[in-house]
């Protein structure tokens, strides 16, 4: 905006500015041609009221020697007998000179001088005084004062270049805060508030910004409280059903009763931490995956090695940038390998690869776990394990999905299943 301000103010100032200086430029020109003319024409007529009432020949060519000795314009003499007294170039032959002798007095500018032509009627016939003003005479002083009048323009429009810029930063300043505002907020800082200032219009804004943000934390308030709520609303049933199952006199209907109130109660845990996950101040965020998967993978090394389940990893050399928060990706590598804990049998082998594609669409980290245990539920409108609601994977896809990245489940050839994560890599600067 400070730009175009800038371009807009040039550009005005300039043609104002132009306007001026041109017509002025020539006014001074014709003004200095008028000057310069006027002096000759003074001196062509001195020299013929002295012709008029000098009779001695000798005297007049002394007098125009004299007169061409000096500063002033070259004069010169046409007599009556077509003797030309004094310099210059030759009068006999000049089509003005010859204009003059039939009577008229006159000034002409051509070809860079000005002449004045007057005739002089003596007792012998007529005379003609020439008087040549050269072009520095007619430009005299031309140079400076042009020099001066596109100095001054130049100055105004630095001026207004000055102004405009000042007037710029005044409006696009208050802008740029109000902007700077909304990307804290939209990076999770809350508390974040845009300063009321500049334009009227740039402090509306600036206010509206403020109320809603004011909202938006008075709604995430409420939906915190609402979610407090919900979840010891249904804990408190879940366990009622839990100790009603364990109350069951048939032993295997107990065991599954069980096992389908585990998975309610896994569920229902996601869907709470899910929802009272904090305002996201992660948004913008990135991390090196190759560093948060190798953090994961040791943790579950362990759980691994207790159940004897062979772990395959294989990790790209890093650092490998991705577009989202350490902790969305802690969390997805944790569902994803919980999802082959939980729905495969103990000793099922199965890996963890992290790699780097690059296509036409971009740069991207590949996260791939895979296993041999049974394979996804044919019978499902999507993908998901046998006995398993798929809510973990749907939320993994949704977190990949909102840094711009993808989630694809599918069976492996030869029995297990393969979940593979997209997500956008960063480069320097990015």
């Amino acid at each position: 905006m400070r730009t175009r301000i800038t371009w807009l103010v040039v550009a005005t100032t300039s043609t104002i500015v132009v306007s001026f200086v041109v017509p002025l430029c020539l006014l001074v020109r014709t003004v200095a041609e008028d000057r310069a003319m006027a002096a000759a024409d003074q001196e062509a007529r001195n020299v013929a009221i002295i012709m008029a009432g000098l009779d001695d020949e000798q005297q007049l060519v002394d007098l125009l020697a004299g007169l061409d000795d000096s500063e002033s314009p070259t004069t010169s003499v046409l007599t009556a007998d077509g003797q030309q007294l004094g310099g210059g170039p030759s009068m006999t032959e000049d089509p003005d000179v010859a204009r003059a002798r039939a009577g008229e007095a006159f000034r002409v500018v051509a070809d860079d001088r000005g002449r004045v032509l007057l005739p002089v009627v003596v007792d012998s016939g007529t005379s003609v005084v020439r008087t040549v003003v050269d072009e520095d005479e007619l430009r005299q002083g031309v140079s400076r004062a042009w020099a001066g009048i596109i100095g001054l323009g130049a100055i105004l429009m630095i001026a207004a270049v000055a102004v405009a810029r000042s007037l710029g930063r005044r409006i696009s300043e208050p802008l740029h805060e109000v902007a700077g505002t909304a990307h804290r907020l939209r990076e999770g800082e809350l508390d974040a508030r845009a300063t009321v200032r500049g334009t009227e219009e740039t402090q509306e804004l600036a206010r509206a910004l403020n109320g809603l943000a004011e909202r938006t934390t008075e709604l995430l308030a409420s939906e915190r409280a609402a979610v407090g709520d919900l979840s010891h609303r249904l804990r408190t049933p879940v366990t009622a059903l839990r100790l009603d199952a364990e109350a069951v006199d048939d032993a295997a209907l107990a065991e599954r009763l069980q096992e389908h109130i585990g998975v309610l109660q896994r569920t229902i845990d996601t869907i709470v931490e899910e929802a009272r996950r904090p305002v996201r101040d992660d948004l913008g965020s990135r991390c090196d995956a190759v560093d948060v998967v190798a953090e994961r993978i040791e943790f579950w090394e362990v759980l691994a090695e207790d159940q004897s389940r062979p772990l395959s990893v294989g990790l790209a050399s890093g650092p490998l940038i991705t577009a989202t928060s350490a902790k969305d990706l802690r969390d997805l590598v944790d569902i994803l390998v919980d999802n082959v804990f939980a729905h495969t049998p103990d000793g099922t082998p199965f890996s963890v690869h992290l790699t780097q594609t690059a296509g036409a669409e971009g740069n991207f980290v590949v996260l791939r776990v895979s296993d041999r245990g049974p394979g996804f539920d044919a019978s499902t409108s999507s993908p998901r394990r046998r006995g398993s609601t798929g809510l973990g994977l749907e939320i993994a896809e949704r977190t990949a999905r909102g840094v711009g990245g993808a989630l694809t489940r599918a069976d492996r050839p030869g029995g297990g299943t393969t979940v593979e994560i997209t997500l956008p890599r960063l480069t320097d600067g990015a």
